[in-house]
């Protein structure tokens, strides 16, 4: 498994790999589907677009010589990172790809931006989503925001709201 920093040139692959691991039949094949939770598009052409042109953003990808199969997007904000659309292939899932991805991003924003925490935020639905993050060193900060509302999506279930979770990173370390 090869880690890279996403391109323009992957946002075709990107849109396709993140709706199809969020949303609709195809999610199911996984097990962080959220197509019992929203319906449409998790992402389009101009979201994934304004995100690579930010430059306090990474989306960081996993892949092998000839595919791509897994993604994250890293956003810096003062000293913390903000990870979101974080999306394994659906039928890869649960064989360690997502916990090496997020190592990689985690270790890929302390290098580029010398951040102290990561935050990232869950649907409070998912409680096996929050149960991994948990497992790898997330912690529920008790601080619950709505949902947002997108012309991409529709709630399927009522009550939709995300939990923040956060994370202490490591200092860079300086080798002289």
């Amino acid at each position: 498994m090869l880690f890279a920093h996403a391109t323009l040139t992957d946002i075709p692959t990107l849109i396709s790999l993140l709706n199809r691991s969020y949303r609709g039949d195809s999610s199911r094949a996984g097990w962080t589907t959220e197509a019992d939770l929203l319906s449409g598009k998790r992402i389009d052409e101009t979201g994934l677009y304004q995100l690579l042109n930010d430059p306090d953003s990474l989306i960081l990808i996993a892949h092998s010589e000839d595919k791509l199969f897994a993604t994250i997007h890293a956003h810096h904000e003062n000293e913390s990172v903000h990870f979101g659309l974080f999306a394994v292939e659906p039928s890869l899932q649960g064989r360690g790809i997502g916990k090496e991805l997020l190592a990689y991003a985690e270790s890929e924003a302390i290098r580029e931006w010398e951040v102290t925490s990561a935050i990232m935020e869950v649907i409070t639905h998912r409680s096996e989503l929050i149960e991994y993050y948990e497992r790898r060193g997330y912690q529920q900060m008790g601080k619950i925001i709505p949902f947002p509302q997108s012309d991409l999506w529709e709630s399927v279930v009522k009550g939709l709201a995300l939990s923040v979770m956060q994370k202490d990173l490591p200092p860079i370390e300086i080798t002289i």
